[in-house]
């Protein structure tokens, strides 16, 4: 069986990005300064309390963390602060965000590679700027290549990292452990410049957290967003929190305090303690190496990241259109290009440290900004706002990691709080001058505040909508099911469009235990988008009804096309029309309805769908047209010897693995809805469905060639096995209702909402399954 595969649209990242490529690039964000550098300047803040200013910026950053996973879930789209900032608060502060971030990202990836060729200089004579500016070339060029190859690399770098530190904190403790007296001494006193100078700190080694969101950025281009990234970020988040707390804590116990606090390279001078029963100088080639590793892991997540911030700026005209084409290997060369140049030009002609130190006060405001988004963006409205993971306590944590940010940044000094009110103000210049006449949105905060209703932007909505439809499933919309459940019509004759309706209404209405007419009222007022044709032959028509319990289906195949005289306005043209999918979910669950619709639009744009439909055999054919590969298999039960033992078993026998079940059985001519008594006889066509691992396991348990998978013979005349019916043997003219039983011929609807009668009978064959057990 083949179904289709999601391609990205036009002008689209490609989603290559995994769980450990989240990690991976997360962890490489924040390893470099911060740990190699940042210590001894830190230290002569605050002392020895430089310990805990790390683990209390470490705990600060966790707002920010879950603010960020729950936007890139509901908005995973490049461009990560700038975008979310742009929808939930408007495009002015969106260009805030947008500048700021990729100018901050840029500053940080400058230092880092400036601080690579420092660490060099200690084992070889090299030249500290020409290295840093080889490496920025080096990154440019495997980042133009593809996201999966820069990721490639980061793997092996943050591997390396994360090893060699693993092996410096178990080292540093077995050797602070022989001398506890000396350590009890270097730690008093713990607060010798008192609170304020602890909060000072606090401040100044929070960016050495600021890389863990820069994933954001990249949400785009991640596989499964709604479980990869705040799993990622957490991931991330542990590990550095871990090897600061602890990495400083050796570093504060080993050093003298009065060289800690003017050492620039603190990790190599504590190589010298704790590693010199090595021989030749290894322990300080091993610290160098990890310092490679992690300046070269943010030089490298750091063009990654900020080179997707010009791309979605531009997609959204606050910056040259130019900027949002895609090269060659679908990334955005010209913002990469950008990026690296810039970073080029600051290693050679400016105090990469000093600018990079004010960052830090931009990167405190801008996460204070994305909790404030998700406040606007729950408490918008928008129905579409449909995030795979929701921040827990919220809104306490969000008006924490409101407040706390500004709190550090008035205690960082003058210089930079005036640094960061520069670049906000050339941030509204640019706007004003460019933007603004270009830009025609605004952002969620105007769904927030009512009274500010004129300026509701529903664009936005529409656009969330787009969002959450090209999004994966999630574990909740059981979308292989509700498709096994699918109720089923086939058509021999051109149908009218309304009949079908009608009909398809009354059978759904049946199974949800909702008014069929409220339904059919729903479907032929074009509700919720109403028939939406996903390709000339297929449409969509589909609606939220207040009352279900979860969504159904209907599949209707019209093997000569429907007729859509009977309609007013606007409606597609039927002649070529051979599908339609009938969908209705619970009102209070739009995100899932959008999810559902967005699969089934995925699997019929495929372009073998059209094909595989028409010359279905049955139903259980046409529903394996659209169940997805992964999750489903179907057999021919007796058809090899590996499926014999499963003849004259029961369903709840068939020894299935964990996660896994029968949906379907095709016998002969009929289809069998399996309960747990149900009895598998020889030529059963069986489909399976359930995850990807255990439906591989039933693969392989029963390993069919593509012959065994035919069809049994006998069920190639349609969905009853039975030629097409005409008027005169159509029969009387009423039937029992169409989920009384679960064939009708010649059914006679009855009147619909509007008092009309259908003028002819419909020639259907109808099955509609029972409905789920409870």
């Amino acid at each position: 069986m083949t179904t289709s595969r999601s391609q990205p649209k036009s002008g689209r990242l490609p989603k290559e990005l995994g769980l450990f490529d989240v990690y991976a690039i997360s962890t490489g964000a924040m390893f470099s300064s911060g740990f190699f550098l940042l210590p001894g300047v830190a230290a002569a803040e605050s002392g020895p309390s430089v310990v805990l200013a790390y683990l209390l910026a470490g705990v600060f950053i966790v707002p920010a963390m879950l603010s960020v996973a729950e936007l890139s879930t509901a908005m995973p789209r490049a461009g990560g602060a700038y975008y979310f900032l742009d929808r939930a608060l408007g495009p002015m502060v969106g260009t805030i965000g947008g500048f700021g971030a990729w100018f901050g990202l840029v500053f940080k990836s400058a230092f880092a590679l400036v601080g690579m060729g420092a660490y060099l200089a200690l084992v070889a004579d090299v030249p500290i700027k020409p290295l840093a500016l080889a490496f920025t070339l080096l990154f440019a060029v495997v980042n133009l290549v593809g996201a999966k190859e820069t990721s490639g690399l980061q793997r092996v770098l943050v591997t390396a990292l994360v090893a060699i530190l693993t092996l410096f904190v178990i080292q540093g403790f077995v050797t602070i452990g022989q001398s506890p007296a000396v350590v009890s001494e270097r730690f008093t006193p713990f607060l010798p410049f008192g609170v304020s100078g602890l909060l000072a700190t606090v401040g100044l080694v929070f960016v050495s957290y600021a890389g863990l969101t820069k994933v954001a950025s990249v949400a785009e281009e991640i596989r499964q967003p709604e479980r990869n990234i705040p799993l990622g970020m957490a991931l991330a988040l542990a590990t550095a929190s871990v090897i600061y707390v602890a990495g400083v804590f050796i570093l504060t116990a080993v050093i003298d305090p009065a060289s800690f606090r003017m050492d620039l390279t603190p990790v190599a001078t504590a190589a010298d303690s704790l590693f010199g029963w090595m021989p030749g100088g290894m322990g300080l080639a091993v610290v160098v190496v990890a310092a490679i590793a992690a300046f070269a892991s943010t030089g490298n997540a750091g063009i990654l990241s900020a080179s997707r911030y010009p791309l979605a700026m531009a997609r959204d005209r606050l910056l040259p259109a130019s900027l949002s084409r895609l090269g060659r290997f679908g990334t955005p060369s010209i913002g990469i290009v950008i990026t690296s140049v810039t970073i080029a030009v600051l290693i050679l002609f400016l105090d990469v440290e000093a600018l990079a130190k004010f960052a830090s006060a931009f990167t405190l405001l801008l996460f204070a900004m994305l909790n404030l988004a998700v406040i606007v963006m729950r408490e918008s409205g928008l129905e579409a706002y449909d995030p795979g993971f929701r921040s827990p306590l919220y809104p306490w944590v969000q008006l924490l990691g409101l407040i706390s940010p500004l709190w550090l940044i008035a205690e960082m000094g003058m210089a930079s709080q005036l640094f960061t009110l520069a670049l906000v103000a050339g941030s509204l210049v640019w706007y004003f001058a460019y933007a603004r006449p270009r830009v025609i949105r605004s952002g969620a905060i105007y769904h927030t505040f009512a009274r500010w209703g004129q300026n509701r932007f529903e664009g936005l909505d529409h656009e969330l909508r787009g969002i959450v439809k090209e999004q994966a499933l999630r574990p909740g919309d059981a979308y292989d099911e509700v498709v096994a459940r699918a109720a089923v019509l086939d058509a021999r004759v051109a149908a009218p469009y309304g009949e079908l309706v009608a009909m398809a209404s009354h059978m759904l209405a049946t199974r949800a235990g909702v008014d069929p007419e409220l339904l059919e009222g729903r479907l032929a007022a074009q509700a919720d988008g109403g028939i939406v044709s996903l390709t000339p032959s297929v449409i969509l028509p589909h609606a939220r009804v207040a009352g279900l319990e979860r969504p159904l289906v209907l599949l209707a195949r019209c093997s000569a096309g429907v007729r859509f005289d009977a309609l007013d306005g606007d409606t597609p043209d039927g002649h070529g029309v051979r599908g339609v999918l009938f969908v209705v979910s619970p009102l209070d669950q739009p995100g899932q309805h959008l999810r559902l619709l967005g699969h089934l639009a995925a699997h019929v744009a495929d372009e073998s769908f059209l094909e595989r439909w028409m010359a279905a055999a049955g139903e259980q054919q046409l529903k394996e047209s659209l169940l997805r590969e992964e999750h489903s298999l179907g057999i021919v039960v007796g058809a090899t010897p590996a499926t014999w033992d499963l003849v004259g078993k029961s369903v709840a026998d068939a020894a299935l693995p964990e996660g896994s079940l029968i949906a379907l059985i095709r016998r002969g001519q009929e289809s069998v809805f399996p309960g747990g008594s149900t009895v598998l006889e020889e030529g059963d066509r069986v489909t399976f469905i359930g995850e990807p691992a255990s439906i591989r396991s039933l693969d392989q348990r029963f390993s069919l060639s593509p012959e065994q998978e035919s069809a049994p013979p006998g069920a190639e005349d349609g969905l009853d096995g039975r030629p097409p019916l005409t008027g005169a043997a159509s029969g009387s003219t009423s039937t029992p209702h169409p989920c009384g039983s679960r064939r009708f011929v010649g059914l006679q609807l009855p009147a619909g909402p509007s008092g009309r009668s259908p003028q002819r009978p419909a020639f259907l064959t109808a099955r509609c399954p029972p409905p789920p057990a409870g």
